[in-house]
């Protein structure tokens, strides 16, 4: 079978055995429902037209994703924004927040291509820092882990809020969407560090579409519970990143909607596991950083044996990702039990360090040996600072580089699976 596996912003069409597992998610194509329905007929709440006019004192703040999630956002702000003026309230009135976390802000090109330009030039846009305090506000309450938290002052003195966010499965908090746009978005750096903590990440409850018991997703719905939301807005995309569905209304009850949607079209239960697993980074933008395509090769492992084979493949036009997770990945490299050990005794806490702490996951269970990395824009010498078996290939040469492998792994008669668009799919432990 001839499957297209994404790569940055093509395809790379690459063929199999018949047998080959395929884990893709089965969204129907359909119209998806106008926002404004959304926004008329809430899930679990009240339109959001009868909400704002009970809005307090203060901006209504829009908090929205940067340019590292690929949600549509000219296919729905400029709607939701003449909503929200035909409620009587003025541009001046209204804020965009970019939900940052700890990611660099965005550019002003970035802001284009994300909100388009009018919204860009009519909007004031804000981007989250959660290194500068002037930025942020402790809040009264503490978490569910019983740490005190901060978040963004613009978001917390709004008159009104409202979030938006893209719904999917996520390797950490087991679902995007919803309260994570608030924690890790909007949070200080010392409320991320619990979040993104070793104690948290290395519970097995922390992973893709697991809720129960999960602590990431616990930590970030009782941050959200303190200062809460007005209004939520998520979408669902199907395989192919187009809008598949909207659902709006009560931040908690539609989000959890929202996850129930996806989980029953892009989730499935592994029958057998693989000898070779074959995976995209989901294409762009998340495959712009190796950072981001970490997410690709740990989605995956529930699909395949111990001591399997995982051929990832990202573009990664951007190279490794931040200062901090270059140098971390660059002297950590071979040592990632030193990593862990140095971690979990408290040496140290610094940006992006738990995306190495789900890459061991990977390792742990195929090996570094097994973990083979394809990309065309991260040169030979730092991919193998990176630990995984990387691979620097041109990209006219990608294609028959990666068929070669397939046709060896057929030949010696391998259980092949296959994920076309990367973590669109979670595979389910039996």
């Amino acid at each position: 079978m001839d499957l297209a596996v994404k790569y940055g912003k093509e395809e790379i069409l690459l063929r199999f055995p018949e047998d080959s597992i395929v884990y893709t998610p089965r969204y129907e194509k359909r119209e998806h429902e106008a926002l404004q329905y959304s926004l008329m007929h809430p899930t679990g709440g009240i339109p959001l037209s009868r909400l704002l006019k009970r809005r307090r004192k203060g901006k209504v703040v829009i908090v929205v994703s940067d340019i590292t999630r690929p949600i549509p956002y000219q296919a729905f702000l400029p709607d939701l924004l003449h909503y929200i003026r035909k409620e009587g309230i003025g541009k001046e009135e209204i804020r965009l927040l970019v939900a940052t976390g700890m990611h660099r802000p965005s550019t002003r090109e970035e802001k284009i291509r994300m909100f388009g330009r009018e919204v860009v030039d009519e909007y004031e846009i804000l981007d989250h820092r959660a290194e500068d305090e002037s930025q942020l506000v402790l809040l009264e309450k503490k978490s569910w882990s019983g740490a005190t938290v901060k978040l963004n002052r613009a978001y917390v003195e709004a008159g009104f809020r409202i979030l938006t966010g893209l719904v999917e499965p996520h390797f950490m908090a087991g679902f995007s969407g919803g309260r994570k746009a608030i924690c890790p978005g909007l949070a200080s750096l010392d409320t991320i560090r619990m979040f993104h903590g070793f104690t948290f990440l290395s519970s097995p409850h922390a992973a893709n579409t697991i809720l129960k018991d999960n602590p990431c997703h616990l930590e970030n719905t009782s941050i959200a519970r303190i200062c809460p939301a007005d209004f939520l807005v998520n979408i669902v995309l199907d395989q192919n990143k187009q809008l598949n569905r909207i659902i709006s209304g009560d931040p908690f009850i539609s989000h959890e909607a929202a996850v129930e949607y996806v989980k029953e079209r892009s989730c499935r239960v592994v029958d057998f596991p693989a000898d070779l697993v074959v995976t995209s980074s989901s294409g762009y933008p998340l495959d712009d950083t190796f950072y981001q395509c970490v997410k690709g090769f740990v989605n995956c492992l529930p699909a395949i044996k111990e001591k399997g084979e995982i051929i990832a493949i990202g573009n990664c036009t951007e190279g490794i990702g931040s200062n901090e997770y270059r140098m971390l990945m660059k002297e950590y490299s071979g040592r990632h039990t030193d990593f862990l050990k140095d971690i979990q005794d408290g040496l140290f806490f610094i940006k992006d360090q738990w995306q190495f702490q789900m890459h061991i996951r990977a390792i742990r269970k195929v090996g570094i040996g097994n973990l083979h990395f394809y990309t065309s824009h991260i040169p030979a010498e730092e991919l193998a600072q990176l630990s995984v078996t990387g691979h620097c290939i041109a990209a006219v040469e990608l294609r028959e580089v990666l068929q070669r492998e397939i046709d060896r792994a057929a030949f010696q008669h391998k259980r092949i699976a296959v994920f076309p668009e990367g973590g669109y799919c979670a595979p389910l432990s039996p």
